[in-house]
C-alpha cells in the first residue's frame, strides 16, 4: 500500500527555521510563521522534513486513496518559498491577480520574498483555503 511521505511530525518548527542558511529567507520564514498562525488560528507543525503546516484535514478520493494533509502551509526552500493552498479554490486566480510577484504550480504558489507580496491577500488566500477544505472534507 502507498504510504504518504508528507506526514505531520514532532520535529521542531523553530529548529527547522533556525537551520536556514540565508538570513533573508530565515527572516521571511519567521514572518510567514506569524502570519499563517495568526490568520489560520492553528499551531505550526512540521509536515515531512521541510513543510510548515497549519491545521489538518483527512481526505478520501473516489479511487480509495486517502490520507491527512495540512490545511495551509509553506516551505522556505533554497530557490523560492513555496506556499500551499487548496489548488482548486474558486477565488484563487482573482486573489493571485492582486497578490504581487509570484509563480504558480498545481497546488503551490512560489514567491522570492515576503516583501514582493500583498500580505492582506495572503491572509485571504489562507482563510479561503481553510474554509474550502473544511467544507469539502468535513464529513
Amino acid at each position: 500500500m502507498y504510504e504518504l511521505k508528507t506526514k505531520e511530525t514532532d520535529h521542531s518548527v523553530l529548529e527547522f527555521i533556525e537551520q536556514i542558511d540565508h538570513a533573508g529567507k530565515k527572516e521571511d520564514a519567521y514572518k510567514l510563521l506569524d502570519l499563517f498562525a495568526e490568520t489560520s488560528g492553528y499551531e505550526a507543525k512540521m509536515w515531512g522534513p521541510s513543510i510548515i503546516g497549519f491545521g489538518s484535514y483527512h481526505y478520501k478520493y473516489a479511487s480509495g486513496h486517502e490520507g491527512d494533509a495540512a490545511l495551509v502551509g509553506f516551505s522556505p526552500r533554497k530557490a523560492k518559498i513555496s506556499l500551499y493552498f487548496a489548488p482548486d479554490m474558486e477565488a484563487r486566480e482573482r486573489l493571485l491577480s492582486e497578490f504581487g510577484k509570484h509563480t504558480t504550480g498545481k497546488g503551490c504558489v512560489y514567491i522570492n520574498k515576503v516583501a514582493d507580496i500583498n500580505v492582506d491577500i495572503l491572509r485571504e488566500l489562507i482563510r479561503e483555503s481553510i474554509r474550502l477544505l473544511q467544507e469539502r472534507y468535513s464529513n
